[in-house]
């Protein structure tokens, strides 16, 4: 059973950046691509950004386009979401995902089987 683990979550202030991380200890990471997805209390899990099992290929939701970057050292088995400019509305349980098939556009949930605990990320003065 594949295993995903975050972290990188914390208290920022608004503009303020983070690096979230997820790594699968153990497994042949890229097998896998990965998406990031958040959750804020009382709304759906969003998704946010993927990234193809290569690296060569990547997606963001509008939110968070030319603020986050999504990136994966497959050497380390390890998917990084580089988040600048965080805003309060950023402010969720971050969670890292996993399919070994090719998803069609990797910010919808059900595309993927292997999740993570999640990480929180609090945006906040």
């Amino acid at each position: 059973q594949l295993r995903l683990v975050e972290s990188g979550g914390g208290l920022v202030q608004p503009g303020g950046s983070l690096r979230l991380s997820c790594a699968a200890p153990g497994f042949t990471f890229d097998d896998f691509a990965i998406g990031w997805f958040r959750q804020a209390p009382g709304k759906e899990r969003e998704g946010v950004s993927c990234i193809s099992r290569s690296g060569g290929s990547t997606n963001y939701a509008d939110s968070v386009k030319g603020r986050f970057t999504i990136s994966r050292d497959n050497a380390k088995n390890t998917v990084y979401l580089q988040m600048y400019s965080l805003k309060v509305e950023d402010t969720a349980v971050y969670y890292c995902a996993a399919t070994a098939r090719r998803p069609r556009d990797g910010l919808a949930s059900y595309e993927y089987v292997h999740w993570g605990q999640g990480t929180q990320v609090t945006v906040s003065s």
